[in-house]
C-alpha cells in the first residue's frame, strides 16, 4: 500500500482509524464471514504497511464496539450474531433480580406491503417500496415481556416467512445466516406508553398498563439502515439497563 496516497486524508484521521476502516471494508466486502478469523496482527500490520501496535489499536477498537471478538490462545473473529453469548448484545432489558433467563422468540405475523413515508424515510428506500413486516413477542422464561412490530426492506430478505422465523434461530441470527444481512449497530428511542388492548392482552397486562416504547433503526456495514423496529416492552418484572461511561 502507498500510505502516502491511500492512507491519509484531508480530514487527517489517526492511523488506526483508517486501519479500522479497512478492516471493516474487508468485513463488508465478504472477505471475513460472521464467525471467521482475521488475520494476525501482525499479518495485518504487513498487509496495510503499518506498526502492529497500529493494527492492535484498530482492533481493540472493534472488539470494543462488537464487531470483533477476541479469544484467548485462538485469535481474533468476526462478531456472529449465532453466538450464544450475542444474544443480549440488543436486548437491554434485564430481570429486576439481575439474573439472566433463557429467551424465545414466538412469531405471530409476517406479510408484504408497501413503504408508507415514514417507513422509506426511515430505512433509506423508496416510497411505495415492498417491505417486509413481522410482528413476534419475545419471552424470557415463558414470561412475555417485549411485542415487536419490524419493518424491513423485502429486497434484502425476499422470501421470509412465518415459517422460516419459527425455525428456532434468533432473529438476528437468520438474517446473517440466511440472508448476509449482518446487524451491528442501533440507534433507539425511548418512551413511556399506555399498553393498548393488542399489546396488553399480548404481554398478559391490563389495558392501560405502562410499557417501555423502544423504536430502533437497526444498520448493517456501510452505515446501512435495514431495520425499522417499534418494540413495546412490560417492565412488570425487569427494567431497561445500560452502561454509560
Amino acid at each position: 500500500m502507498n500510505r502516502s496516497t491511500s492512507l491519509h486524508s484531508p480530514t487527517f484521521s489517526p492511523l488506526y482509524r483508517q486501519i479500522k476502516e479497512l478492516i471493516m471494508r474487508n468485513l463488508e466486502s465478504g472477505e471475513w464471514g460472521p464467525g471467521d478469523p482475521i488475520p494476525s496482527e501482525s499479518e495485518l500490520a504487513g498487509r496495510f504497511g503499518v506498526s502492529q501496535g497500529t493494527v492492535r489499536k484498530a482492533v481493540d477498537e472493534m472488539a470494543a464496539e462488537n464487531l470483533l471478538v477476541r479469544q484467548q490462545g485462538k485469535g481474533t473473529f468476526v462478531a456472529t450474531h449465532k453466538d450464544p453469548g450475542s444474544a443480549f448484545r440488543f436486548l437491554r432489558l434485564v430481570p429486576n433480580d439481575g439474573v439472566l433467563r433463557a429467551s424465545r422468540s414466538v412469531p405471530l405475523e409476517c406479510w408484504r406491503a408497501k413503504a408508507g413515508p415514514d417507513v422509506a424515510r426511515t430505512l433509506a428506500i423508496e416510497s411505495g417500496a415492498p417491505i417486509t413486516i413481522l410482528r413476534r413477542l419475545l419471552k424470557l422464561d415463558d414470561e412475555p415481556v417485549v411485542f415487536d412490530e419490524i419493518y424491513l426492506p423485502s429486497e434484502l430478505f425476499p422470501d421470509l416467512s412465518l415459517e422460516l422465523l419459527g425455525s428456532g434461530e434468533s432473529l438476528y441470527g437468520l438474517f446473517e445466516s440466511r440472508y448476509g444481512v449482518c446487524m451491528i449497530r442501533a440507534d433507539e428511542r425511548l418512551r413511556a406508553v399506555a399498553a393498548d388492548r393488542v399489546s396488553a392482552e399480548l404481554l398478559q397486562l391490563a389495558e392501560g398498563s405502562p410499557l417501555l416504547l423502544v423504536e430502533r433503526v437497526t444498520f448493517t456495514y456501510g452505515n446501512k439502515p435495514v431495520e425499522w423496529r417499534r418494540g413495546f416492552y412490560s417492565t412488570r418484572n425487569h427494567h431497561y439497563r445500560n452502561e454509560l461511561g
